[in-house]
């Protein structure tokens, strides 16, 4: 895609227009919609041939037509040209010259003595590039107030774009619409509001899409807006034969409607189906019978179950079935289809192999040991004999415990202990019940030395009682 500044010259050297990625003219496909690479223009033409002298024209949007240079103008591929229009003229930009116009031409069925064959008048002078620049920059607000006006009218259509002619003086709304609309009255408003000639042109989904242009599913500019120029019918029978979901929301583009991508590779399936044999196709086997299930084209592998047992699925290769189908012809049943499956042999995929000598690729996928792990190794091991260390392992956590305390072991827990002796359970300052540790709280001096005094008084007066009957007998009780 280059202009005839970025193509060679007649030494071979390539000219180039110093632009550093994008084209100094606009004409070699960055960011310009259907470019088209011109790789006849450095060839010389036969003695005694004159030069195609039709030339394509672009316009808004990768919209293109052919104009024949009547006044054999110096025209090269870039150059802004001013063209017969409708009624007054229009300014466009050359996108092809020479002999691969003609191949456009045959492609698009258009003769160069038809009609559709209009004039080139000039190079576009300053002025005409004003002009022109002028009634492009007014397109949105033409666009927004044109869809204002559609809603207050009530119309089921959607205006889509809206292109000026290069004179300003006419303008083409683009609509869609499901059915038929009747929009005089909206001609009637768009030219009393723009003081334009108005005409109305309605396209398809997929032609709205490739004029606002996009990304597609697969991270690439639409087809339809860069390079495909007509719109094939596509089904979802050509989904079906790939093998593919029936799933609207994966199948439809942008426009809404099927992908034209699902029609590259049909052929390729199509052709490799011959050899299949028809998914309706029953085998008769000893165990009972099968039907199909999938397939996958290109490995010829089919997978088939029994009608009463549909849980399991059995892979089967394209010769195996074959052979299955061939045997049902003679009247005779198939070995049961596990068998069948056991023949088939699994390829190992290639991996990694180290021919230099390097470090593995996997070296640093290891995961980390804990630190816990550390830890438990740093403990000190007790040596104990084989036949204790075995048992301790089986037995459980308790009895490991009692196993400990039999031996003499101490205890893992560091609990305080208690070596005073136990008091006598004679001894009258033990009756009392003392609370246990932990769940009272410690008495205050004061409330130690209260019952201590009283109890010394307690004796001491029993002590009297005791010397005073024995002093004097004459007391009864």
């Amino acid at each position: 895609m280059s202009c005839s500044s970025c193509s060679t010259n007649k030494d071979g050297v390539p000219n180039g227009c110093k632009s550093n990625g994008n084209c100094g003219t606009g004409t070699c496909g960055s960011g310009n919609k259907l470019a088209v690479f011109d790789w006849l223009s450095n060839m010389t033409l036969p003695t005694g041939e004159a030069p195609f002298n039709i030339f394509e024209v672009r316009f808004k949007n990768g919209r293109k037509h052919f104009f024949s240079n009547p006044e054999n103008l110096t025209i090269s591929m870039g150059d802004v040209v001013a063209v017969e229009g409708s009624s007054g003229h229009d300014v466009g930009i050359v996108s092809l010259a020479g002999e691969l116009v003609k191949v456009q031409m045959k492609k698009r069925k258009i003769d160069a003595d038809s009609e559709e064959v209009k004039k080139i008048y000039r190079k576009a002078s300053q002025k005409d590039i004003d002009v022109w620049q002028e009634a492009r920059d007014r397109e949105p607000e033409t666009q927004r107030k044109g869809r204002e006006i559609i809603s207050r009218l009530g119309l089921k259509m959607k205006l889509s774009d809206v292109e000026y002619q290069g004179d300003a003086t006419k303008a083409t709304f683009y609509y869609t619409a499901d059915d038929r609309v009747d929009f005089r009255q909206l001609i009637r408003d768009l030219a009393s509001a723009f003081s334009i000639r108005v005409e109305m042109r309605q396209v398809g989904m997929r032609q709205e899409a490739a004029r606002l242009g996009g990304v597609g599913s697969c991270g690439r500019e639409l087809c339809c807006s860069t390079w495909l120029t007509d719109f094939r019918k596509v089904n979802t029978a050509a989904a079906r034969y790939q093998q593919l979901s029936l799933n609207p929301l994966k199948l439809a583009g942008q426009c809404g409607k099927l992908k034209c991508c699902l029609n590259y590779e049909l052929d390729t399936y199509l052709d490799a189906l011959q050899s299949f044999p028809k998914q309706d196709k029953v085998l008769k086997t000893e165990k009972g019978d099968a039907v199909f299930v999938k397939m996958d084209i290109f490995k010829k592998l089919l997978w088939y179950t029994y009608k009463e047992e549909s849980f399991k699925w059995y892979k089967l290769s394209l010769d195996q079935v074959h052979e299955i189908i061939e045997m049902n012809k003679n009247n005779e049943l198939a070995l049961p289809l596990e068998e069948y499956e056991l023949e088939i042999a699994e390829e190992t995929p290639i991996d990694f192999e180290n021919v230099v000598g390097q470090d593995s690729l996997t070296r640093f996928d290891a995961p980390k040991k804990s630190r816990n792990n550390r830890r438990r190794s740093r403990k000190p091991v007790s040596k104990k004999p084989e036949n204790q260390a075995s048992e301790a392992k089986i037995t459980r956590k308790p009895q490991a415990k009692q196993v400990k305390k039999a031996e003499g072991e101490p205890k893992p827990d560091k609990k305080r202990v208690d070596n005073r002796k136990p008091r006598p359970k004679n001894n009258p300052r033990n009756r009392r019940s003392k609370p246990e540790a932990g769940t009272a709280e410690k008495p205050t001096q004061g409330q130690q030395k209260k019952p201590r005094n009283q109890k010394r008084r307690n004796n001491n007066q029993r002590k009297k009682n005791n010397s005073d009957t024995k002093n004097n007998p004459n007391n009864e009780n």
